[in-house]
């Protein structure tokens, strides 16, 4: 029982990081919505909980570490989630991660003052794309602060055993 229980629960958390990203993908390049650099920041996190789940399936001897580090990239995701939208309702002021056009590359001095003062990158307070009312960090949020709850829960039930 406990072994049906806990591959359904990673096959659910695979499929909702893999449904997640994909719907990123397609708000960008299929609805044309330009992502602010916190949002692709956020899609780290659904990375490495794929590899994770990858990993359960495939080296079932590390189950429990797998399982812990599913936990800490959901709680990571949560708290990325909450800080940029903290930083869409003005509660908290943009990091200079949300000013810088080029994330992970690198770039000459010029062409970072060129885009300095063209200022021509999405800020991370603007909320171009909402279902339901909710900004897709909100959404984020609420999904991330779920399965963090849910993950950690089942760990925790699972110590005590």
């Amino acid at each position: 029982m406990y072994r049906f229980l806990v591959n359904n629960l990673i096959a659910v958390f695979f499929s909702i990081s893999v449904l997640t990203l994909l719907s990123a993908y397609f708000i960008e390049y299929a609805l044309g919505y330009k992502p602010c650099n916190l949002c692709l920041i956020a899609r780290i996190p659904y990375f490495f909980i794929i590899i994770f789940c990858l990993f359960f399936f495939l080296f079932k001897q590390f189950k429990k570490i797998l399982l812990k580090l599913i936990l800490i990239s959901f709680v990571f995701s949560t708290l990325l989630a909450f800080y940029h939208y903290g930083i869409e309702q003005d509660f908290f002021d943009e990091s200079l991660v949300c000013q810088i056009k080029w994330v992970g590359q690198s770039i000459s001095t010029a062409e970072l003052l060129q885009e300095l003062e063209n200022n021509k990158s999405q800020s991370c307070k603007d909320v171009d794309f909402k279902i339901f009312g909710l900004s897709l960090t909100a959404i984020n949020f609420i999904i991330s602060l779920t399965l963090s709850v849910i993950s950690f829960k089942y760990i925790l039930k699972n110590e005590k055993n």
